[in-house]
């Protein structure tokens, strides 16, 4: 059908959510696939900086003819890029070369001015999280750009709060717990909370690298999870949130987007693979004919370089 005053962020959201298949728990429970790749730019990261940029734009923080500035390892400065391009903003983006190849040359593509961080081995450090926020926000101030800051943007909820109404719907209310990984945290807490409106007893388990377990109590680390472990505990972060917190290497996250594609024809990054492999702990927990939910964060094309 003919839309013309359509554009491609009218397709963000409404994502199909798909059973594994080959990947499945032995106490016969259900692990159900939320595919955040279908969002236009193969990342369930266009849902918050829509909401990000849209709730700046109606409460005047940003303003026509100005412009927008972030640091990101890399899907939300895709998906910042994506919504500025539409909507024609100017974007600056704080990144590092910690981050997959893709993801950098994708923000550019699509208009955005990187300055890129150097990394330690291309690993993902505290040190590395806090220089990129200081970089953005002194780019932010020097540009007078409205900066989203992601770790703190509270706007974001709500597209996750969409999300979780999107998911039980799909389910028809038949979910018994749901597991994201952690990077800002949003995703985790505004999902969790909306599923918890409609059933308080939904468990919650939030995922973060075993490298680096600090929402655990333990050491800050380097690992190589694109996406997740901030290597502090973000301000986000609420605890209450989630029932339990699992911790998954860097090889078990790999090694299981790896099987996804093999076994299920999903081809997704290591923060997908840290959610599997998650999911298939929690549903250990429950009987035959449970439901666990997880998130397929992006697609794998992001990450052919890593791969």
């Amino acid at each position: 059908m003919n839309h013309p005053d359509r554009t491609i962020l009218d397709l963000v959201g409404n994502t199909t959510l798909l059973a594994l298949r080959r990947i499945a728990p032995a106490n016969g429970a259900r692990i159900l696939l939320k595919l955040e790749s279908e969002n236009p730019t193969g990342s369930m990261k266009d849902r918050m900086a829509l909401a990000m940029v849209e709730a700046a734009e109606a409460d005047g923080r940003l303003k026509p003819g100005g412009s927008v500035v972030e640091y990101t390892g890399g899907s939300t400065g895709v998906s910042l890029s994506l919504v500025c391009a539409v909507k024609g903003y100017p974007l600056h983006i704080v990144t590092s070369d910690a981050f997959a190849r893709e993801k950098l040359e994708h923000m550019k593509l699509l208009g955005a001015q990187l300055q890129i961080i150097p990394s330690e081995s291309g690993r993902m450090t505290e040190k590395l999280t806090r220089d990129m926020i200081e970089a953005a926000r002194v780019l932010a101030a020097e540009t007078g750009s409205f900066w989203t800051d992601q770790m703190k943007n509270r706007d974001q909820m709500a597209a996750y709060h969409r999300m979780a109404d999107e998911v039980w719907a799909q389910t028809r209310g038949r979910i018994d717990g749901f597991v994201q990984s952690v990077g800002t945290a949003a995703s985790l807490r505004g999902t969790g909370e909306a599923l918890r409106r409609h059933n308080a007893a939904i468990a919650i388990a939030a995922v973060e690298p075993a490298e680096s377990p600090v929402l655990s109590g333990g050491a800050t680390g380097a690992h190589k999870i694109d996406g997740i472990g901030a290597g502090y505990v973000v301000p986000l972060w609420e605890k209450d949130i989630a029932d339990r917190i699992d911790l998954v290497s860097t090889e078990e996250a790999a090694t299981m987007a790896r099987r996804l594609a093999r076994e299920e024809g999903l081809f997704a990054g290591t923060s997908t693979g840290a959610n599997v492999v998650a999911a298939l702990r929690l549903a250990e927990q429950f009987g035959p004919g449970a439901t666990i939910v997880t998130v397929m964060c992006d697609t794998g094309m992001k990450y052919l370089s890593k791969h």
